[in-house]
């Protein structure tokens, strides 16, 4: 016979006991504070604060061409992420891109991870940790400072 506890209920729904309990758990990562995982609303933060430098930018060298605003955004994130770990709005929103491990993300995670982030898809598309596929495919993370 088998238990009810075995298969749940729609009533109880599913087993939730292996979920981590907030972002950031399963990687070893405080709740809060830094260290911590970025939220949504502090990388939602960065990335208007960088799309508008770049928009700003756009229109004053290239007449506000949206390709050229979609380059001058993924050379700000190269460049940036790739150097000093931040862009312009992570540092504002007080967050930093890191390798798993506590490394500097350095110029070809930064790279890759910028070439997802263009496509969209790969960034808003994301596991229990709030990582971004774009995130997962080059081992990095965004964390608070």
């Amino acid at each position: 016979m088998v238990d009810r506890k075995d298969i749940g209920s729609w009533l109880t729904g599913p087993d939730t006991s292996g979920i981590s309990k907030y972002p950031g758990a399963r990687l070893g990562l405080p709740e809060s504070g830094p260290g911590s995982m970025a939220r949504a609303g502090r990388r939602i933060l960065a990335i208007c604060i960088d799309w508008v430098i770049a928009l700003v930018i756009s229109n004053f060298a290239f007449g506000g061409n949206q390709w050229a605003t979609l380059a001058v955004f993924a050379v700000e994130q190269i460049l940036l992420i790739g150097t000093l770990g931040y862009s312009i709005g992570h540092r504002v929103a007080g967050i930093h891109v890191i390798r798993l491990g506590g490394a500097q993300a350095g110029p070809l995670a930064a790279l890759v991870r910028t070439i997802l982030l263009c496509l969209v898809i790969p960034a808003v598309v994301f596991d229990p940790d709030q990582r971004g596929l774009h995130d997962r495919a080059m081992n990095t993370i965004l964390i608070r400072m």
